[in-house]
């Protein structure tokens, strides 16, 4: 098996003798595990999948969601303290399963970090067009939804959409910041971060007052006869669905090369993001379910309709702002997180090498973060939403189990490292995380399953053809 010791993966840290600044603390490791965690999930798809899977008992769903992260978690924040440079699942891989390994989560990868940005693009364009209509300035419907898409113009009468113009430019503009400097993003992440926290605490704590706990009856509505349709197997299901609402904090691993303290920082950064939304998310679904029948919470903008409830027209105006600072950290961080990858699986060979450049002034893999924003733009610009969401949750739990079966096997194989943080429990910590991955997995349907398989089929056929050959560890042992 072909697998890199720690060692050298530590030494393969820098490429061409330039090395990533150490630029970020763990107040702004925090605000990014914060910022790509809180976005599309809890401004759009808690009302989704309490209308359709889980009822009132979504925030069992979160609850569910929450545990599987806690374990995922801690074994994240072992093998980042331990192996501290960026790559996130793929150099922990790397250094456990073996290369072919590697390559297949690198390239699963994908499905989170680019495909996920793309998903959060299409939302953020949807609330942008909400926010300027409510100022009277209208984007033509048929310039903001994927080809193809019914919508209606401002005349009333019925077209086809053209291109989701929006959700491209968004892309197109968080790109450019990537490539001009990780400090700088991380500055305007930080600003954004603090605004959709004040917004959801403040939905919160308005919102309390005015719910009506005869939405929360019955808890866990009954189930119509079809698996994830209510009862406990909806919970399941919601928990499933919602999961793209988590899916983020494990970003905050590729930053490790560029953490000041990386031993300390990045175990705070990932479990302190990760409690922190948790708890957000199961009181925002309490409160957004109490306020309006989860039955009437299919909509793109489930928070905004809570809002409507309470009767502040002024507020429903501050969620959306909220809503579009919480989405443009969810694409900050995913293309930050795509770009890094990109950049260490090109310096090990398995991808071109003009991934690898690192620009002699602002010291970013440009290259590599300028062809991840042109493809995330386009997939914006032409897919909707609902084709990419579950195929991103299926594809972040599968290097999830991968995540935790590293935790087991280098504390077998590499005993002697020195580890600032240590999972409790092992192996039964990152067993469960295994089990309670694959049980969410479960709750997604056949159909996702089968994407995946297609995916990583597309992926094996590029490693055999160009990867493959082309590895920098191979080559180096002969």
């Amino acid at each position: 098996m072909t697998r890199k010791s720690v060692d050298e993966i530590m030494k393969s840290g820098d490429a061409e003798g330039v090395s990533l600044s150490k630029t970020l603390g763990v107040v702004s490791i925090t605000s990014m595990g914060i910022g790509a965690i809180i976005g599309a999930g809890i401004f759009v798809l808690t009302g989704t999948a309490a209308a359709r899977y889980a009822g009132p008992a979504i925030m069992l769903s979160f609850v569910l969601g929450g545990i599987v992260c806690a374990f995922v978690g801690l074994c994240y924040s072992e093998l980042a303290a331990m192996i501290p440079v960026c790559g996130s699942t793929y150099s922990y891989t790397y250094a456990t399963l073996g290369e072919i390994f590697a390559w297949i989560i690198g390239w699963d990868l994908i499905l989170e970090y680019a495909m996920g940005a793309a998903t959060v693009a299409v939302g953020w364009s949807g609330y942008i067009t909400s926010l300027l209509h409510n100022f009277g300035i209208n984007i033509p419907a048929e310039w903001a939804a994927a080809p193809g898409t019914a919508v209606k113009l401002a005349d009333g009468t019925d077209a086809t959409a053209i291109i989701n113009l929006p959700a491209a430019l968004i892309v197109a503009a968080l790109t450019a910041m990537l490539i001009f400097g990780t400090k700088e993003s991380s500055r305007l992440n930080n600003v954004m971060v603090a605004v959709k926290l004040v917004v959801v605490v403040a939905f919160i704590a308005l919102g309390a007052f005015f719910v009506d706990t005869a939405h929360w009856h019955p808890l866990i509505p009954d189930n119509k006869g079809t698996f994830g349709e209510y009862g406990w197997s909806g919970i399941l299901r919601g928990s499933g669905v919602v999961f793209f609402a988590f899916i983020g904090f494990d970003a905050v691993s590729t930053a490790a090369q560029e953490a000041q303290k990386p031993q300390r920082d990045m175990p705070i950064g990932i479990l302190g993001s990760l409690v922190i939304c948790t708890i957000l998310y199961i009181l925002v679904s309490a409160v957004l379910t109490g306020l309006v029948p989860y039955t009437e919470l299919n909509v793109p903008d489930p928070i905004a309709k809570g809002v409507d409830v309470i009767g502040l027209t002024w507020f429903s105006i501050l969620i959306k702002i909220g809503a579009l600072a919480g989405l443009t950290t969810v694409i900050l961080v995913s293309l930050y997180g795509q770009g890094r990858i990109f950049y260490t699986m090109a310096r090990d060979g398995l991808l071109p090498g003009f991934f690898n450049k690192i620009h002699p002034t602002l010291r970013t893999p440009f290259l590599s973060q300028m062809l991840i924003g042109g493809v995330v733009a386009v997939v914006a610009a032409l897919v909707p939403i609902s084709v990419l969401g579950e195929l991103v949750s299926i594809g972040t739990l599968f290097a999830f189990v991968l995540v935790c079966a590293a935790v087991i096997y280098l504390r077998r194989s590499d005993a002697e490292v020195f580890r600032p943080f240590r999972v409790p429990g092992v192996p039964t910590v990152p067993i469960l995380g295994i089990l309670f991955c694959l049980l969410l997995m479960a709750g997604l349907p056949a159909v996702t399953w089968l994407r995946l398989a297609v995916w990583l089929a597309v992926g094996m056929v590029i490693y055999l053809g160009y990867g493959r050959r082309h590895s920098t560890l191979r080559h180096s042992r002969g």
